[in-house]
């Protein structure tokens, strides 16, 4: 009988850049700008509108950015959920897919809402001319929504290549509509000045109405994410996709703009402009007719508007509604095919190539939203939820440049990391703050569908998902006798036995001294191109180290040991620290790092930077007795730890001195002097402190070094992001430092949470 092959189905990579470049603009020139107008100049006014526009364009360029860097080296399905999974672990990674995918079906929604809403106001009482009431008007819409949705599910369904090129034609002809109504805009300022008056009135509300708009049509501008959802599916992705992003922001900001200089400008002022009998201003009178103030805006510029701005927003919301359906169903296959979702999620068509229960599902949530909620809340929610997403990508883009650098290939590359990221955080939560202005009811639906999801992982995905070459694998771990609740416990990275049994003597005391117990760790190297399953292979130097450390401490201790597979070796090392609770780490040091992309000082500055405990990293200090051990000390918790990492490992002969460097401040180094010496049974006389004045600070320590035979150090206390622009003192001392060295960094509370988890 012949064996049987197993023949599985996945996503053909048949879109280029510019079909994926048009699904980007077609998903953005959308229902944003026709609703957001109306609904939002009569809050902030003209000037204000016009900003709203421009600067959330300044602000999706900066997140696009970040979409793009990360997209490039993590080319595939499932977009944000693959960068926080990356980023930040399994519970994160799923919070920001279950997001997305709501993001996008609420997106979806609200597209397929708006086609409607002008539709069928065109054809029921322009063409038709029916007098039917506004609340039968308003089922004629719920339904035809419906309709709309059901039809852009089959397209979907049709599979990628007929989901990019009808996407890129629809793009094209909405495009161009919404430019020809933005050149007649400002061909009529041009011929007509008089009409720039309608920007006196620029923010008759104050400028922190402006905070409430731009986060209430935040909306208009997703879109280069649905990009990102095609990683799998894009010829050249590490190239194409960030191209795509950037370019569909740059079009469509410049069309908002113009566009919407095009409406203000259109409505010449005059007695004619009257809401409820009382003569109003231009745009008080476009705000008066909330999300269909845009169409009759329009509809006093240019003849036959109606039929042009019907064809408008037919191409533009439902191009946009065909990239919405294709995202949201791309983020529920990505849960699927990790598992974080039932697997039927990630069941792909052998046909048709496309995830076809992902996409049922997002029809699903479309089609509900579509047919029972508000337009107008609707939009709110989308633009909320986009927000939170797009937060949770920018600190994800910081996350992995820093921690994961060494692992990934870029095809892109922000400039000057990390400004722009920070500048959209900030940004981002500010118009988070303020959405409550504009509808509580938003806040209210984005929350019960997060407390959902944290429902959903906690029950269900947690237990089920499966794990990615992204994570951190145990290949075998030996446990200890239980440890006591309190008791102090110290991890060991073992990288090779040489470099073990360099670093067991002072290992042994400082165990001696907490009472701890011990944890031996060791990360397998393995290539980037061998698989997890021949992990096995390399597991033989790690496990002799392991080995011999132990049989060198004679089980003086309760030793626990474990060997770990990670592509990056301090993200593993970082994993074992928080899983473990280790109170504090020693290893050996490496040297410094340097990658192209920015330099961290060493390669153990992950670790000084996110470590959850207190971290010992020695450098050539052997099996030894060290008779003279030098303390350079300028003050904070690194001094301290410093000086206390030197008592515990001087014997009673050992002299140690304090040192500082007086350049600019003063530091005295014997107010450190107030820790209690017999507990660590040192003599009074043998501890002393010395300062000497210089401008040259690292010179002058290691010309101090010179008469020692041994010296320990504490980390820079700098804040995080010098690290990225240069190295620091310390670590420049202990590069070209030929003694014996330790550095030690402390655990410091507050700050050491931001930095691990930032």
């Amino acid at each position: 009988m012949a064996a049987r092959t197993e023949v599985h189905s996945e996503l053909s990579r048949d879109l280029n850049l510019f079909h994926v470049t048009m699904m980007g603009l077609g998903m953005m020139i959308g229902a944003g700008v026709f609703l957001g107008i109306g609904n939002c100049i009569g809050l902030v006014g003209p000037g204000g509108l016009l900003l709203t526009f421009a600067l959330n364009g300044v602000i999706a360029l900066f997140t696009a950015m970040s979409y793009a860097e990360l997209s490039s080296a993590i080319p595939r399905a499932g977009g944000a959920y693959n960068f926080a999974r990356i980023g930040y672990g399994r519970q994160a990674s799923f919070i920001a897919g279950w997001m997305e995918w709501f993001a996008s079906s609420v997106a979806g929604a609200m597209y397929a809402m708006t086609f409607s809403l002008y539709t069928m106001r065109f054809i029921l009482t322009t063409w038709l001319k029916l007098d039917i009431s506004e609340n039968t008007f308003g089922l004629v819409v719920k339904a035809a929504a419906v309709g709309a949705a059901v039809l852009f599910i089959y397209i979907n369904y049709r599979g990628a290549s007929e989901t990019g090129k009808i996407g890129a034609i629809v793009t094209l002809l909405q495009t161009a509509f919404m430019f020809v109504i933005g050149i007649i805009g400002v061909i009529i300022a041009i011929k007509d000045p008089s009409r720039l008056a309608n920007f006196h009135d620029f923010i008759p509300h104050g400028w922190l109405k402006l905070a409430v708009t731009m986060g209430a049509i935040y909306v208009a501008f997703e879109g280069y994410e649905v990009i990102a959802q095609a990683g799998d599916e894009v010829s050249n992705p590490k190239k194409n996709l960030p191209k795509a992003m950037l370019l569909s922001v740059l079009v469509v900001t410049l069309t908002y703009v113009v566009v919407t200089f095009a409406t203000i400008v259109a409505v010449k002022a005059g007695p004619g402009l009257t809401v409820a009998g009382k003569q109003v201003q231009p745009w008080q009178w476009i705000g008066s007719f909330n999300e269909e103030g845009f169409r009759h805006a329009v509809g006093r510029m240019i003849p036959y508007a109606n039929l042009l701005l019907t064809l408008a927003v037919i191409f533009s919301s439902t191009s946009a509604l065909n990239a919405t359906i294709y995202s949201g169903t791309r983020a529920s296959y990505a849960l699927g095919r990790d598992a974080m979702l039932p697997k039927a999620f990630a069941r792909i068509s052998g046909s048709r190539k496309t995830p076809w229960f992902a996409l049922i599902m997002t029809g699903v949530i479309v089609i509900c939203l579509a047919g029972l909620f508000p337009i107008k809340e609707v939009q709110a929610a989308a633009s909320l939820t986009f927000l939170v997403l797009f937060f949770l990508v920018n600190l994800c883009v910081i996350k992995i440049r820093r921690s994961m650098s060494d692992e990934l290939t870029y095809g892109y590359l922000m400039p000057l990391f990390p400004l722009f990221p920070i500048l959209a955080i900030i940004c981002q939560l500010t118009l988070v703050f303020f959405m409550h202005e504009f509808s509580v009811s938003a806040l209210v639906t984005a929350g019960t569908w997060l407390i959902f999801g944290f429902i959903v992982y906690w029950l269900y995905s947690r237990f089920h998902a499966v794990a990615t070459e992204d994570e951190i694998h145990v290949l075998e771990e030996e446990a200890a006798v239980t440890v006591e609740p309190g008791k102090a416990r110290v991890m060991l990275a073992v990288a090779n036995p040489a470099n073990a049994l360099s670093m067991v003597k002072n290992t042994y005391k400082i165990c001696s001294q907490k009472k701890a117990s011990l944890e031996l760790i060791h990360m397998v190297p393995v290539p980037d191109l061998v698989p997890l399953t021949d992990a096995d292979k390399y597991l033989h130097e790690g496990k002799e180290g392991i080995t011999e450390t132990i049989l060198y401490l004679g089980g003086h201790f309760d030793v626990s040991s474990t060997l770990r597979y990670c592509r990056n070796i301090a993200r593993g090392i970082l994993s074992a620290l928080r899983q473990k609770k280790i109170n504090l780490l020693i290893m050996g040091w490496h040297g410094r790092r340097n990658n192209g992309l920015f330099s961290v000082g060493s390669t153990v500055d992950p670790l000084l930077e996110s470590s959850p405990c207190d971290v010992i990293i020695m450098k050539n200090c052997g099996d030894r007795e060290y008779e003279n051990i030098l303390v350079p000390v300028a003050g904070g918790p690194n001094s301290k730890l410093a000086l206390e990492t030197a008592l515990t490992l001087a014997s009673k002969k050992t002299k140690v001195t304090l040192f500082s460097v007086v350049n600019g401040r003063s530091f005295d180094p014997s107010t450190l002097l107030t820790l209690n010496l017999k507990e660590f049974g040192v003599r009074p006389e043998n501890v002393s402190a010395k300062s000497v004045p210089s401008h040259d600070v690292k010179q002058a320590i290691l010309d101090e070094a010179e008469s020692y035979d041994m010296m320990i150090i504490g980390a820079s206390n700098k804040p995080m992001l010098s690290h990225v622009f240069h190295g620091t003192l310390p670590e420049e001392v202990a590069e070209v430092c030929d003694k014996p060295l330790i550095m030690v960094s402390a655990n410091r509370g507050l700050r050491s949470w931001i930095r691990r988890w930032i």
